[in-house]
């Protein structure tokens, strides 16, 4: 199954539990047989919506709909659409619709409707898309890492802060300085193990590739062997990386033969000012 086939059919569980359900993002992306983190970042990617956006946005649309066709108690749509109290429900509704449940109700005001999102990739091709395949026997990288808890989005907010941490207390420059592997550049690495999949985790990586003694203040990892699609980003951080990432997984999957082997997966930072319109930098993608 494709990755556009993947995240239609969650979609499609999302939308069949909306309703007096407990949705958890890990029974979502088992549906899409995939770790909590890829499966979150694959739906950001092709949606523009978290998964948690994506629900809360649908369930008030649909609690909208319930107040202005039925005669449910505002306290019965609260539980029935996943808040504890009318009062968390209210201030939810007001924030997405500009008005309250019970003005709502009165028809004051106008609602706003989020739709059920429907996958369709346009494979336009227009603009060439410079990669290449290559196959790699594993290699050592050296850094930090962070662990975070993906199916509370301890990541959307957690990385950002991870590399500025990075930059400030000079584990960048020191990572620069090291490198003298496989790859050149500081690298941003996503690890999901066996054992982190069913709890929603991941380990995130600011590394280098490195041959030799581990510095007594970093840690090490193995990157496995791989078949990788190495893409090239051109511009400036973080829009030329984010733009890559879509078009990779809306137009280049699609349109190719290979799949996504969901082992680590890499963004290469070479050494220059990432905010120049010519910086160039990398996706590593492991491809089977």
């Amino acid at each position: 199954m494709g990755w556009v086939e993947s995240i239609q059919k969650a979609i499609d569980y999302i939308e069949a539990n909306l309703i007096n359900a407990d949705l958890t993002t890990y029974d979502i992306a088992k549906v899409a047989n995939s770790s909590v983190f890829h499966f979150q970042r694959t739906f950001s990617i092709l949606t523009d919506h978290t998964v948690s956006d994506y629900i809360r946005r649908r369930r008030l649309t649909l609690a909208a709909q319930d107040l202005i066709s039925t005669d449910e108690k505002i306290i019965d749509l609260a539980l029935k659409y996943g808040y504890e109290t009318p009062e968390a429900f209210t201030k939810a509704f007001r924030k997405q619709h500009g008005v309250s449940p019970t003005e709502a109700r009165k028809q004051i005001g106008t609602l706003q409707s989020y739709n059920r999102l429907i996958i369709q990739i346009n494979l336009k091709g227009a603009i060439p898309m410079n990669y290449r395949i290559v196959e790699k026997d594993a290699f050592q990288v050296v850094g930090i890492k962070r662990t975070y808890n993906c199916q509370i989005g301890e990541n959307t907010m957690g990385i950002p802060q991870f590399w500025e941490d990075a930059h400030i207390d000079g584990t960048n420059d020191q990572l620069f300085a090291l490198n003298n592997g496989e790859i050149n550049g500081v690298l941003g690495v996503c690890i999901v193990n066996a054992d982190q999949k069913s709890k929603g985790l991941m380990d995130y990586w600011i590394a280098t590739a490195h041959h030799g003694e581990v510095p007594k203040n970093l840690l090490s990892t193995k990157i496995p062997a791989s078949k990788w699609a190495i893409f090239e980003v051109h511009g400036p951080m973080p829009h030329a990386m984010q733009d890559t990432w879509k078009k990779i997984f809306s137009e280049w999957f699609p349109s190719n033969p290979y799949e996504y082997t969901g082992t680590a997966e890499l963004e290469v930072y070479t050494n220059g000012n990432p905010s120049n319109p010519d910086y160039y930098s990398e996706i590593w993608i492991p491809i089977k």
